[in-house]
């Protein structure tokens, strides 16, 4: 039997590398209350930079893409920023040019409303001019054509006209009646009778008379009803110069009464090109319909008379002297801010309303929407990308608005069924708009790599950190920071030790001793929790006994899944050896994820060997159980076995690996030396320490490499050992590496001290095999052979004699 080594304690990690701990003396207050809350962000200098840069840089494309992980403030940081920006701009009178948008009736194009850029808060006062401008036009036009002088000189007309007639018809009855004939009129027409006796001759009486006599009755008649017909026609065309008479009438009316108004308005907007075309068109339409503003109800939602029903739906029409108001800058002070939270296409570009009238759908330019991005132009958007990126359209959409600095209101017709086809199609807005997207690095790089034009509109990208180094200015902002916290939400506030304890939390949070996490959004969780506590407790300040308690309520609260499966192991349902020792068998230890919960807890890894040549035979790859990464780590195991021990014989092993009891699949590689533990113990005989748990990757040379979850594992560890009381030998071995990475519990870390539970580094396999079995490893000598009874000579002659077995049987 090898004689078991002494010299294991170099591999113990001494308690004080277990865990960092903040020195009392790098906080220079007693209380947070002695503290004001942060006015820079923390640990985010480069991300700030970054951030400003974008918003400085006044050039298309020249957005910003925010990365960072939830919780690190990007988007609060972001919101500050450019509220700092658009107060030092407002301060220096750097004032971007900012425009009202109003939606007009198109005379030329009635489909294409014309869309009206003004100053800011000329949108308020178009619409305020139009209205009064209507309702001038309504009492003037009214007025004007009720009016005495207007009467008479319309009866004048009239009367005229009727005389004219009167005499045309009555010297035309004369000339018939010189002839012998009657003019009688009918809805048929008019008909040109002869007289017999003074009266109508009757249709019999004039086929009675002989030819010659109705041969002259006859002529006479043609020549009378030509004279009528003439006579008619210069009726008409006196009732046509009538009508033309009193048309103009009412033209000199009509210009002379809206010659004021419209004029003023003219002359206020001489300048503004677009405006002018509209109040032309106006102008016209105003005097094609005078008869609008004459004194009758022209409202279109008025019912139709009885028995009528219009087949078309009721046209309004003083419809174009409606104004759309789209977008209102009025009561902005500076560059909008605009915060859009739910980006769908139609929040964030506008939609085009729709009535239900009649069985149809009408639509027109009051009824345009704007969306956010109208209403943040001349200032900033911010949205979540992933939001922007999954709505229907927006991406698209976003793209070719920051391309163009133009905005297309349109109803996408591709979105889904029953979407109603649009019948207008408004003139573009100009967009003039900085816009931040924020999101974590997988959106990041896929629209980077999968969308050609990403780089074209977001050329400026920050990266928000999640860590930052634990220095005295950082160690003190975090202290600041649980005064603004308090402050804000009227919490307990923090004692010096207290502090302490949440600046080591945020050392835990990103597992790395000298680091500090930049997710101030959990670490806020962490104070208002740590808080309720102390009150609670009655304290008046929340000390650091009230910030661990927090940490252990969350655990708990979190911890039922953990729990139980803790439960199985102890009644031996999940069968873990937790002392002795066997062959072939090591503790591996895992992190299981649920939901914003992660723990660690062990798992049996058995190796059996025997004389063959499949080489390694992954159990859960062969049930299709297992992930790529740990399909690459057991293949490792190979290259390691051949080139260390088969150098003069060839490799002639069979050698099955599993993870006992495991039903959900595997994946990651840091149990590959965990399963090489196994298989050298199982072939050199040895037996393992089943108290010792074992974590870490490893590579082809035999160098142990880092893993993550090593905390979790630890502590996952130890929570089975002290349920099952705490056997003798217990610890865990870890790669020499995760020693920074070590935050463990201060229960942990006190059993360690006592000498109840032991942490392991190893930098080799050599080094984790002499832990695990207490038999040096060996190493190779001069001659090429490993000294006797250590560990590698047992694999290596165990290796050889499997190898001259195979050769002797293929002899046989």
């Amino acid at each position: 039997m090898p004689a078991r080594t002494t010299a294991l304690k170099k591999y113990e990690v001494q308690p004080e590398k277990l865990r960092w701990i903040c020195d009392l003396g790098r906080l220079e207050f007693e209380c947070t209350d002695e503290l004001t809350p942060p006015s820079e962000f923390i640990g985010q200098d480069r991300a700030v930079t970054a951030v400003q840069f974008g918003l400085g840089v006044d050039r298309p494309g020249y957005n910003v893409f925010v990365t960072g992980l939830t919780g690190t403030g990007r988007t609060s940081a972001v919101e500050a920023l450019l509220e700092r920006v658009v107060e030092e701009r407002s301060s220096s009178g750097d004032q971007p040019e900012i425009h009202d948008i109003c939606f007009v009736h198109n005379f030329a194009q009635p489909d294409r409303p014309q869309a009206l850029a003004l100053p800011k808060g000329g949108g308020r006062e178009v619409c305020s001019l139009i209205s009064g401008l209507r309702e001038t036009l309504r009492r003037e036009i009214n007025n004007a054509f009720t009016s005495d002088e207007y009467r008479a000189e319309q009866k004048r007309i009239t009367d005229a006209g009727t005389a004219r007639r009167q005499e045309l018809i009555k010297k035309s009855e004369g000339f018939a009646t010189e002839k012998g004939f009657a003019i009688q009129t009918s809805q048929l027409g008019i008909a040109v009778v002869p007289v017999l006796d003074g009266s109508p001759m009757e249709a019999g009486k004039y086929q009675e008379l002989p030819d010659e006599e109705r041969e002259v009755i006859d002529a006479a008649r043609k020549e009378v009803s030509d004279h009528v017909e003439a006579t008619m026609r210069e009726v008409k065309e006196r009732d046509r110069q009538q009508a033309e008479e009193l048309e103009a009438l009412a033209r000199r009316v009509g210009e002379r009464t809206i010659k004021s108004p419209f004029d003023e308005l003219f002359e206020k907007y001489v300048s503004h090109e677009e405006f002018t075309v509209f109040l032309k068109g106006l102008h016209e339409y105003t005097m094609a319909h005078l008869d609008v503003f004459q004194g009758e109800d022209n409202s279109p939602d008025r019912p139709p008379s009885v028995g009528q029903f219009p087949p078309t739906p009721p046209a309004d029409p003083l419809l174009p002297f409606e104004v759309n108001l789209f977008a209102d800058h009025s009561e902005t002070e500076g560059p909008p801010i605009v915060i859009e939270q739910h980006p769908t296409y139609f929040n964030l570009f506008g939609r085009i309303e729709r009535q239900a009238v009649m069985g149809t759908y009408i639509t027109n330019h009051t009824m345009l929407r704007a969306g956010s991005i109208v209403s943040a132009s001349g200032g900033y958007l911010v949205m979540q990308a992933r939001d922007v990126v999954t709505a229907p359209g927006s991406w698209e959409a976003l793209k070719r608005v920051l391309r163009t600095g133009l905005l297309q209101l349109e109803d996408p017709t591709d979105f889904g069924p029953g979407v109603t086809p649009q019948g207008l199609r408004p003139e573009s807005v100009p967009v003039n708009v900085k816009v931040i997207l924020t999101g974590d690095m997988q959106i990041y790089h896929t629209l980077a790599s999968l969308d050609p034009e990403f780089w074209e509109v977001f050329k400026v990208r920050a990266d928000f950190d999640f860590q930052m180094e634990a220095t005295d200015d950082h160690v003190s902002a975090i202290g600041s920071f649980i005064c603004g916290v308090v402050t804000e939400n009227s919490l307990s506030h923090f004692k010096r030790d207290g502090v302490a304890a949440v600046v080591e939390y945020a050392s835990r949070m990103v597992a790395e001793q000298g680091k500090l996490s930049t997710r101030f959004g959990f670490i806020k969780d962490l104070i208002v929790e740590s808080s309720f506590w102390a009150q609670e407790d009655g304290a008046a300040l929340v000390l650091r006994g009230h910030v661990e308690k927090a940490l252990e309520q969350r655990v708990y609260r979190s911890g039922l899944v953990s729990d139980r499966i803790q439960e199985a192991m102890l009644k031996g349902d999940v069968m873990v050896d937790l002392e002795g020792e066997r062959v072939g068998q090591v503790n591996g230890l895992s992190v299981y994820q649920i939901g914003d919960v992660a723990f660690g807890k062990p798992n049996r890894i058995t190796a059996r060997t025997y004389m063959g040549q499949q080489g390694v035979v992954n159990i859960e790859r062969e049930a299709n159980m297992s992930g790529s990464a740990h399909d690459k780590g057991v293949l490792i195991l190979s290259g390691f076995l051949g080139s260390k021990f088969a150098q003069d014989f060839p490799l002639s092993v069979a050698i099955s690996i599993a993870f006992e009891q495991s039903y959900t699949g595997v994946d990651g590689d840091s149990a590959s030396s965990t399963e090489l533990y196994a298989i050298l113990s199982s072939l050199s005989g040895l037996p393992i320490r089943q108290g010792i748990a074992v974590t870490g990757s490893v590579n082809q040379m035999g160098d142990i490499q880092p893993i993550g979850g090593a905390n979790e594992k630890v502590e996952g560890f130890f929570d089975l050992c002290r349920a099952a009381g705490m056997k003798r030998g217990v610890g865990v071995m870890i790669p020499h590496q995760n020693v920074d990475n070590l935050a463990l519990r201060p229960d942990v870390v006190k059993a360690v001290e006592k000498g109840e539970f032991r942490v392991y580094a190893v930098k080799t396999i050599d080094d984790g095999i002499e832990v695990l079995t207490g038999v040096s490893a060996g190493k190779l000598g001069a001659r090429g052979r490993y000294p006797k009874t250590t560990v590698n000579a047992l694999v290596s002659e165990r290796l050889r004699q499997m190898a001259e077995g195979m050769k002797a049987f293929s002899h046989t």
